[in-house]
């Protein structure tokens, strides 16, 4: 269902907009979850450690599907809520080629690059086969997320979050069957993990795709779209690669960071996947509000709605009080429950690396969640240079402190870098948002 988000009370068609998205998050969180909770009890610490070691490589290749979401999302967004119909069509069908072409190559890429990037991280040679079968396996397969990702966000950009649900709860049950299968019934070991992550995405994947140009039939326009705009492609581009260089930045720090987590050993790795797996599961819940956010800002910046923008921004934020205020006093309260989804008989230092983890980023879980509400309204807006400026102050900055608190206070340090940086970048994200330069060339 194509839904217009120019009109209606801000805070509930935010509300109703962004609570599939949030199921969303949760099933998505599924693939993982379910790899990361097999892993760890039905095969073992070194399983779950293997699985964690190629977590942040596959994450930047993950960048890659995130940026595309977002960048097709908001042009068709802006284009919808300008009511140019053939020109959304138009961007449908470029952005669906390309990606096809990008997703090839890309699981091309991973593959035959899978040894060395995880050596780059310095993977324990105990961990080390499983983790490179676990993610050749994975890219074999990356042309199916890459596709799911630049659905779903076309999807979110016409109004409509609840299809994509619906498809990705049948697909995250048939991932967790499929685990189980393989995993426990045919003792396949991270294999079986990483395949039925495959097959269960490729599944959606042709199924939102089917889904999406079936529903573009009943938009109707007065001219006959082309298959392919180049000029479509670049604006998109142009939206997207930032986005793209934002989450592949992230992921190459947090690469970067694994890498020095990767020294103390596999019990240190599987503390830390674990916690880092909990972490993500909120930052994703934020940045997924943020994406409903860009969209939202992106049709009424098309409509020329500078005002319900900001009632957006405003209403987001009171949105994000209530979505991470349960993961915090969950975290802090009960660390030992929240870790133990994921590791069973777990070694005492690998708990207490978890626990030390959630102790320092859980209180601080608001102050991202501002910064990403404010970096939305950037995105939506294409002010992709003061966007990527307030991305990369918190990449740097928490890159830096890692190198930094590690060397001098070890271990705690590096969970401490994370809540440093998000402070400052917060005040960065504030200061681009409350200049209104934003949105000036949408009111000339």
């Amino acid at each position: 269902m194509v839904k217009d988000l120019t009109t209606g009370k801000v805070s509930k068609q935010l509300w109703l907009f962004a609570l599939p998205l949030l199921g969303s998050v949760i099933f998505q969180q599924l693939y993982n979850m379910a790899d990361t909770i097999i892993a760890g009890k039905f095969i073992g610490e070194d399983a779950l450690a293997a699985v964690g070691a190629s977590y942040p490589i596959t994450m930047l290749f993950m960048a890659i599907a995130l940026g595309s979401n977002l960048g097709c999302s908001v042009i068709i967004s802006r284009l919808f809520g300008e009511k140019k119909i053939t020109e959304v069509k138009e961007g449908i069908s470029t952005i669906t080629i390309s990606v096809i072409i990008l997703g090839i190559l890309l699981s091309l890429l991973g593959i035959f690059l899978g040894n060395y990037l995880l050596t780059l991280v310095n993977t324990p040679l105990n961990i080390f086969k499983d983790s490179l079968d676990y993610f050749v396996v994975y890219m074999g397969g990356f042309l199916f997320v890459l596709l799911y990702n630049v659905t779903t966000g076309i999807f979110s950009a016409l109004g409509d979050s609840k299809t994509p649900l619906y498809f990705l709860i049948a697909s995250s049950l048939g991932n967790i069957v499929l685990d189980i299968v393989f995993v426990v019934s045919f003792k396949m070991g991270v294999i079986g993990l990483a395949l039925a992550t495959l097959i269960a995405q490729g599944i959606a994947a042709i199924f939102c795709v089917i889904t999406l140009f079936y529903r573009l039939r009943s938009l109707h326009c007065n001219e006959k779209p082309k298959i392919f705009s180049k000029g479509l492609l670049i604006a998109m581009c142009l939206v997207a690669v930032p986005s793209v260089l934002q989450q592949s930045f992230i992921s190459i720090g947090n690469m970067i960071i694994q890498g020095i987590v990767n020294d103390y050993g596999s019990s240190i790795v599987a503390g830390f996947t674990a916690a880092i797996k909990l972490n993500t599961f909120v930052l994703t819940c934020i940045t997924t509000v943020g994406g409903a956010l860009s969209n939202f800002t992106a049709q009424n910046l098309g409509a020329k709605n500078v005002k319900r923008v900001k009632q957006g921004a405003n209403a987001s934020i009171i949105m994000m009080l209530f979505i991470v205020l349960p993961f915090t006093l969950f975290y802090l309260i009960f660390p030992n429950t929240a870790l133990l989804i994921f590791m069973d008989e777990a070694s005492e230092v690998a708990m207490d690396v978890g626990r030390n983890f959630l102790y320092a980023v859980s209180p601080f879980y608001i102050v991202i969640a501002i910064k990403l509400m404010y970096d939305a309204i950037l995105r939506g807006s294409a002010n992709m240079k003061t966007f990527m400026v307030a991305t990369f102050v918190d990449l740097f900055l928490r890159v830096i402190l890692c190198f930094i608190l590690n060397d001098s206070i070890g271990l705690e340090g590096i969970w401490w870098s994370w809540p440093i940086g998000w402070f400052i970048a917060m005040l960065v994200s504030a200061y681009f948002y409350f200049n209104n330069r934003w949105y000036a060339k949408y009111i000339n």
